[in-house]
């Protein structure tokens, strides 16, 4: 983000200008290149003067904010992300021990509900005893917990469609959908197979075995940049994430709405 400086030298208060339009037409520069919408910090005695040029060079003004308001709103979306800079992964490994295993199993549960609270009532006997046994791997024990019914009773049954996904993404592959078509593509799978087939879209895709193999629980991983990530990941999973402290199922009383809209896919992901 470019601040604009006062030709005054004597200070000004600064406003935070959100813009529509491609940044690479403007001349600015700006925080992200790959968005369509962008904002610039311009003191208030240049105000009218920037917003004609801004007019002139084809951009459309979406909101004037005070720099000191501007900061509050953006830290609803910033959460302290220093524990997922550099993400623990847990994998299972031949003749795992007892401590192990519960890492394995605990880790999974975090994931896979979105750091839920998990009572001794809700734990999933059958599959966790399968994988203690080495009846199944981490990768078939994750599709049992997603396709277990507290899965459905907290993500399904009170969720839009659209935030079903959404969460599907974030649980399943640690990352945000990257597009508008990702949800689509999904929404109909759901319609035309049905739950199960859903979840095992995400669970068998090439993405998954190349991230996770059957022995490594799944995990947040756009915080940290990969080749052929998208370069909207990053923003989209900080408006996903919700910190340490948070939980998917937060907003689950009024029933959850999606966080990362078609326009901000659109914008900077592939595009429909």
């Amino acid at each position: 983000m470019r601040v604009l400086t006062s030709n005054t030298g004597k200070g000004s208060q600064l406003l935070k200008v959100s813009i529509a339009q491609y940044p690479a037409s403007t001349g600015l520069v700006t925080d992200n290149l790959s968005q369509s919408n962008y904002s610039v910090l311009i003191p208030v005695d240049r105000l009218m003067a920037e917003m004609m040029n801004i007019k002139r060079k084809g951009g459309r003004i979406l909101n004037i904010m005070p720099l000191e308001e501007a900061v509050v709103d953006d830290a609803r979306y910033m959460p302290n992300i220093s524990s997922k800079t550099e993400p623990q992964i847990v994998q299972w490994r031949p003749n795992a021990s007892e401590s192990e295993l519960q890492a394995i199993i605990w880790a999974s549960y975090k994931q896979v509900f979105g750091n839920i609270h998990i009572l001794e009532s809700d734990r999933q006997v059958i599959p966790e005893s399968l994988l203690r046994n080495g009846a199944i791997s981490v990768k078939e024990f994750i599709r049992a917990l997603a396709k277990s019914d507290l899965y459905k009773d907290r993500f399904f049954h009170c969720t839009s469609n659209d935030r079903f996904t959404e969460l599907n993404f974030k649980h399943l592959l640690g990352r945000p959908p990257a597009n508008q078509s990702e949800i689509v593509e999904h929404l109909n799978l759901y319609q035309s197979e049905g739950y199960n087939a859903d979840i095992d879209s995400y669970i068998e895709s090439d993405e998954y075995d190349r991230f996770f193999g059957n022995d490594i629980v799944p995990y947040l991983r756009s915080f940290q940049y990969y080749l052929g990530q998208y370069g909207g990941d990053y923003t989209r999973m900080m408006r996903l994430y919700g910190g340490d402290a948070g939980s998917d199922t937060n907003l689950n009383q009024k029933g959850q709405m999606r966080l990362a809209s078609p326009k901000n896919l659109l914008r900077a992901g592939r595009g429909i």
